[in-house]
């Protein structure tokens, strides 16, 4: 079964070390600095964008109260307890057979586009409060709108080596296992739940951010 490293992984989170344990690479080393990376993910039209959202003056905005104080903290959670509800209830369809990853993979690709669709939701909402406190933090809110976009095309790119690496751990599995399927599909389903989660972690971090910096701006 899998368990957290204490080695970085290629951005030091819980899923990239997942992956490169699945995978059974080390982690690489001297790897660029983030902002170095940062330029290399980024075309022309996007650093523009973001440099017109950094210089840009104070955002014109219809500001106002928060809507219902604690509003955004619930908002967050309910996301989150059923994103996890639904990665735990695993499967929808059973297997075919001990060694058909199928299910497993359509289990995968829906888990990434429920994150995808709910995280993405939820962070336009916590943009739209931030929008509503400050001319400062609608500011900010701009930003993340434009690095959201800006960075897409990359994140999806990174997320779609979940489930190809989820399947060769599977693979790697039943041929160690033989014809002996009596406990390792359940430590297979047990390490996927474990890597779901850590991606549902990481997608979260941005919205994460955005709450994090409405609790440290409370209107007064």
């Amino acid at each position: 079964m899998l368990h957290g490293s204490h080695s970085p992984g290629v951005a030091g989170s819980e899923l990239t070390r997942l992956l490169a344990r699945l995978a059974d690479a080390p982690p690489a080393e001297n790897r660029p600095a983030f902002a170095e990376r940062l330029g290399q993910w980024l075309g022309w039209a996007d650093a523009i964008s973001l440099s017109a959202a950094l210089n840009a003056g104070p955002p014109a905005t219809a500001l106002g109260q928060p809507h219902g104080q604690g509003g955004e903290e619930a908002d967050f959670q309910r996301v989150c307890a059923a994103l996890q509800a639904s990665i735990a209830a695993g499967p929808r369809e059973p297997a075919s057979s001990p060694t058909d990853f199928g299910p497993y993979r359509r289990h995968c690709n829906a888990q990434q586009q429920a994150m995808q669709d709910a995280i993405g939701a939820l962070r336009q909402r916590l943009r739209d409060a931030l929008s509503r406190r400050s001319p400062a933090l609608a500011r900010l809110a701009a930003i993340d709108a434009v690095l959201d976009h800006a960075l897409a095309a990359q994140e999806r790119g990174l997320l779609g080596l979940v489930p190809l690496r989820l399947q060769a751990h599977f693979e790697r599995m039943a041929r160690a296992a033989g014809d002996d399927h009596t406990r390792w599909p359940d430590t297979f389903q047990a390490d996927m739940d474990h890597v779901l989660q850590a991606e549902l972690a990481h997608r979260l971090l941005p919205a994460q951010g955005l709450l994090d910096t409405l609790r440290t701006h409370q209107p007064t």
